[in-house]
Parts: C-alpha cells; structure tokens; sequence
C-alpha cells in the first residue's frame, strides 16, 4: 500500500464536485483544510468532511483555521462567536483569561469533532514586540514568552480532551513580523540570542505537539530566507526549540513567497519541512505543485504516522457546565461589541 503524498489541499467550494473527487483521488494528499467558503451548515460541512475522505479511501486529518474571534471559520448562526484575544487580553484578568481559553477550546472542540474535523490550527505561540503588525497582536495569547507559552499548553490540552488535534504555530515565531505574511515577506534582524530569549522560549513549552506551522518570515540570524525555505530556520525548529512532530508549510499560496508553486514547494521540502499547504490556489497551482510533492517516506512518514495516532476520542465533557464557565469570554465579547 502506498503513503500519501506529502500536502494538504483544499477544493472549491461547499460540495465536491466529481472532476475535484477524481482529482483529489489521484493526488492523494495527506490531508484537507476548510475555510469559510467550505461552510454553510452543519449537515454540509459533515457531508463535505465524508466526501474528502471517500475521495482518498482513508480517514485522512482534516483541519480548520478555528482560533475563534479574528480568525474563525464558522461563525453565528450555527456556531458560538468567540471574543478576539486582544479584547479577552484586555478584558480579563491572567488567571480569568487562563480558565477561559480552557473552556473556549473544549467547546469548540466539541462543535469541531461533530462536523467531523479532527484538526484545528492552533496554539498560535508567537510572541508579539511592540508594534508588530496586527495579524499578530490581534490574535497573541499574551505579551510575554511564559504567558504565550502556558496558554499554548491551556488550548492544545483543551483540544486534545476533546478529540482534536492541535498545530503549533508559526514556528519559529511570527511575532517580530511588521508586515503581513500573507502580501509581503516580513524580515526580522533580531539575534539568534533573542529569538533564543524570546520568541523560541514561547514555543518550547509545547514543542512536544504532534504537529506543527512554519512562518512565513524571513529572520537574518537564521540565513535571511522566509523559514519555511530556510535549512537553518528548520534546523533551529527542531534544535533550538525542540519541535520533532510533522512539520508543515504555512499556506504556500502566500505573496510572502517568491516564484512559482513548483519552486515554492521543492524548495519547502528540500528546507525540512514534512508536509506542504496549499490553500486557495486553482487546479493549475495544485498541479504544479504536486508534480514537486513525492508520498511521504522516511522520518516525515514516520512523524505523519505518529500525529494521527495521537487522535483520540473525547474525554467526557459536561458542555451546559462549559458554557457557563466561559462566561467571562462572553463578556469580553459583548463588550468588545458595544
């Protein structure tokens, strides 16, 4: 029986269509992800998460970007709205944020696992600096690297208990970044001591997760490529910080990257990274890089093979007495709507 190819995909939209099932078929990627132009309601998603998997034969992950508040792919009517972090960083109190997040992500955990998603892409671990661009700050667990690294643990054990997976990300940090790394190529000068300081001390706390995200960002300690290209930012992942689970791309569609899809992934693969994202892209980007994209052999098979068998079923889980001591997050909410 052969492995899967190396790469997550997506298709176009709500339903798969018989050309998208043959393709994806023929491609066998490793996994899926879902956005919010895959959902409209809980029948559909659960239809859709069936149909991607009868496509390849197998009970391959399929994730979502679900962190709630900025990024959140399901939304109201069907699904809980969530504060952003900033205003729950603002609103709560250290501890009363702490308890939150646990509650927070077991519910959502809960509304994850019935639609048949078994991964979420979070604990964001990145440690925002002063200034930093907004797709960060909006969205960071808290301002210093024992904060950002004792809430990551909070969520990826609240996802856990419920039967989702989690992803670490952006390794190794995207929290420096100025720029948005979905239209440019953020560069940070910072020294190798600082991001040891810093940015990396946020991430080792849970560098025992199964998987993990690169960032898109360019650091000049580590050789000045975007690390999700970059042997020495992959080097310093698994060294520095400790990460040993799969090690996917963020989105390989991002303007962060340079060149063609073919080039982006060859080049992505060739870093050390285990596994390929592409999001958003049409058949011919998709193409282009799966012609660069071999099955999953080796050590990143190995890595695949061990994050899904950390899925697990979930704990028993009281969702009334959930929703009641996540009520400080729904403060924040209705106040942050006011």
């Amino acid at each position: 029986m052969t492995a899967p190819r190396a790469i997550i995909l997506d298709c176009a939209g709500p339903a798969l269509s018989p050309d998208e099932r043959a393709f994806l078929r023929d491609a066998d990627p490793w996994g899926f992800i879902l956005f919010a132009r895959h959902v409209e309601t809980p029948e559909q998603v659960a239809r859709l998460c069936g149909g991607l998997r009868d496509a390849v034969g197998r009970d391959a992950p399929v994730l979502i970007d679900q962190e709630g508040g900025r990024v959140a792919r399901l939304r109201r009517p069907h699904w809980r709205e969530w504060p952003w972090m900033s205003a729950m960083r603002a609103g709560l109190a250290p501890e009363a944020m702490d308890e939150a997040l646990r509650w927070r992500f077991r519910l959502i955990a809960r509304e994850l696992r019935a639609l048949g998603v078994d991964v979420d892409c979070m604990p964001m671990a990145d440690l925002p600096v002063a200034g930093a661009h907004r797709i960060v700050t909006d969205r960071a667990l808290g301002d210093t690297a024992e904060a950002v690294g004792r809430r990551a643990r909070i969520v990826a054990d609240a996802l856990l208990a419920g039967g989702v997976l989690p992803v670490l990300k952006h390794l190794p940090g995207h929290g420096r970044a100025f720029a948005d790394s979905h239209a440019a190529l953020p560069r940070v000068r910072a020294s190798l001591e600082a991001l040891r300081e810093t940015d990396f001390a946020a991430f080792r706390p849970v560098a025992d997760l199964p998987l993990g995200m690169t960032a898109h960002v360019a650091f000049d300690a580590l050789g000045g490529e975007a690390a999700t290209v970059s042997p020495a930012a992959i080097r310093a992942i698994r060294e520095e910080i400790g990460f040993d689970g799969l090690l996917m791309t963020d989105d390989l569609a991002m303007e962060a990257l340079g060149g063609g899809m073919g080039g982006r992934a060859r080049a992505s693969l060739a870093a050390g990274c285990d596994v390929l994202l592409l999001c958003n892209a049409d058949r011919a980007a998709q193409t282009e890089a799966l012609a660069e994209t071999p099955e999953l052999a080796g050590a990143a098979l190995a890595r695949a093979e061990a994050a899904l068998a950390a899925r697990r079923l979930p704990e028993p889980f009281d969702e009334a007495e959930a929703e009641a001591e996540a009520r400080h997050a729904r403060i924040v909410e209705a106040l942050a709507d006011a």
